[in-house]
């Protein structure tokens, strides 16, 4: 049987060798900013770029396969090949050990199939040593190989809720802007009905506001729709790893599981059906090992690279595919048009007191007359200047947010023609049109820090600095819990087939001795004959 030890102990070398090769540790550094990153390479991860601004340049520095194996500078960038292909680098090791494991174990089953074959049928004695050994041993790596499952299963299902979670919470940030552009819409849509005493705003303005109105409805829905789609292409992305872990960690269990059974009991035939699995399923938990090492290295650069993009606020940005930043341009034009809009209306509202309400016609100027008296209606504070800048309410004015409680100390009772029949400037029909127009300046006014905030891409920034604080250190976290879970269910594995094989061996040896050794002798260490 010296083919069968011989493959017993090519397959144990085999094994320490790749497991030598598997990067068990994570190097951790600090990236340019400060930040601790993990890197799993082949390669130095050690460089800092001096020219432009890119984002977690350190923790990207990675060989790049599609570029002869030099160093990827560009940062990170979804979109860009060359990145992708740097970061499936870093799970190079896997594919590796993958193909290695797949290739040499199928070999050494069908030696060891053949070397069963052709062996001779003779008396033959049995290792007490290896017998124990093996027994001990596997019995070790079954309970590794449980171990492993159950870290795997509590690391997957932690990592699937804090992903879940901070896209969610991203949706959230963008569905809010894109209904606050809405409302802002629906302030100017309404801006255009404003009618004081039959006095409208400029056509011009009007025209101006259909246009801003049909920017903002674009961006508002480019910006939900693009965070949405994003969003569910990484959700269907998670939940497949997350079924595919789920399923390999479970089929793990039971095979280690039953595998152990089966080989104490001597079920041979079984144990072999098994051997034929397991070689599949430790290849595959190896190449899911090298997809999963992948995914948390772009969650860690995509990490690392929203702290750096909340120290270095740019317009275009790789974290662009993520969260876009509304267009500078539009929302800095839509601040303008809201504030001359408010100008206008205030403007508007101020024209019809000073020149209808606070004047006493004559009964012949119908419509302007409808019996005017009493005190003066205080004017309406215009919080901007003509060029748009901010002002200061003068004395006396009074503030949009308090004039329709204040002017209806001045509305009148009217008679069924219209005409006041008791003290008052303003009729109900003119202080209701008052009303109306404050409350669209009003609403306007209270978004302006909104798109102050657009303008310099603010609520980007806040969304990033939240899910660096909040959700990354939960996703880097339990996305190293899973890789850690991999690897022990693999490793743990791919030994106990090996044991199996031992072991049964061992077993049947050692009874066909006790079966066939002269009284008293039960068996010795090394085998007699071979």
């Amino acid at each position: 049987m010296l083919c069968f030890r011989a493959t017993q102990f090519s397959l144990l070398t085999l094994l320490l060798l790749l497991v030598s090769f598997i990067p068990f540790s994570f190097s951790s550094r600090e990236d340019a900013e400060g930040n601790n990153g993990v890197v799993l390479s082949w390669g130095r991860t050690e460089r800092l770029l001096a020219d432009i601004m890119v984002l977690a340049p350190k923790r990207t520095y990675r060989k790049d396969p599609l570029n002869d194996f030099k160093m990827y500078e560009g940062g990170l960038n979804i979109s860009n090949r060359h990145y992708l292909a740097s970061v499936a680098n870093t799970a190079a090791p896997f594919f590796v050990i993958a193909a290695i494991w797949f290739i040499v174990f199928g070999l050494s089953l069908t030696l060891i199939y053949i070397c069963s074959c052709c062996r001779r049928k003779e008396p033959y004695g049995y290792s007490r040593i290896a017998y124990a050994l093996s027994l001990i041993f596997l019995i070790l790596f079954t309970i590794a190989a449980a171990i492993g499952c159950a870290v795997l299963f509590t690391g997957q299902a932690r990592f699937r809720s804090s992903t879940l979670n901070t896209l969610d919470y991203i949706v959230h940030q963008a569905d809010n802007t894109s209904e606050n552009l809405r409302s802002v819409s629906d302030y100017l849509s309404a801006a255009k009905n404003i009618n004081v005493a039959q006095v409208l705003l400029p056509d011009e303005l009007q025209t101006d506001i259909d246009n801003i109105r049909g920017t903002l409805d674009s961006t508002a829905r480019t910006l939900s729709s693009k965070t949405r789609d994003n969003s569910e292409r990484i959700k269907n992305i998670i939940e497949s790893v997350r079924l595919a872990l789920f399923i390999v960690a479970a089929a793990m269990l039971v095979l280690a599981l039953l595998g152990f059974v089966l080989s104490f009991f001597g079920m041979q035939f079984l144990v072999n059906l098994l051997l034929f699995i397991g070689w599949i399923l430790v290849t595959a938990t190896f190449i899911l090992g090298g997809v999963f090492l992948l995914l948390h290295n772009v969650t860690g650069d995509t990490c690392v690279a929203m702290y750096q993009w909340t120290q270095h606020p740019t317009e275009h940005t790789a974290l662009d595919d993520i969260l876009p930043c509304v267009d500078k341009a539009s929302a800095q034009e839509s601040l303008n048009k809201s504030k001359e809009v408010t100008l206008q209306i205030v403007n508007q509202i101020n024209t019809v007191i000073s020149n209808v309400s606070n004047i006493n016609f004559a009964p012949n100027f119908v419509p302007l007359y409808y019996n005017q008296s009493g005190p003066l209606v205080p004017s309406l504070c215009n919080p901007y200047y003509p060029d748009l800048t901010d002002r200061i309410c003068a004395p006396g004015e009074v503030d949009l947010g308090n004039a329709t409680e204040v002017w209806s100390g001045y509305v009148c009772q009217v008679s069924p023609q219209g005409i006041c029949v008791t003290t008052g400037r303003l009729n109900p029909t003119m202080y209701g049109q008052m009303t109306a127009a404050i409350n669209v300046s009003y609403g306007l006014g209270r978004f302006g820090p909104f798109f102050v905030d657009l303008a310099d891409c603010t609520f980007v920034r806040q969304t990033f600095s939240d899910i660096d604080a909040k959700y990354c250190p939960g996703l880097q976290r339990y996305s190293e819990r899973i890789y850690v879970g991999l690897v022990i269910v693999a490793i743990a594995v791919m030994f106990s087939l090996v044991l199996w094989l031992i072991y049964g061996r061992e077993r049947r040896h050692r009874i066909h001795t006790k079966e066939h050794a002269p009284r008293g002798v039960e068996g010795f260490e090394g085998d007699k004959k071979n």
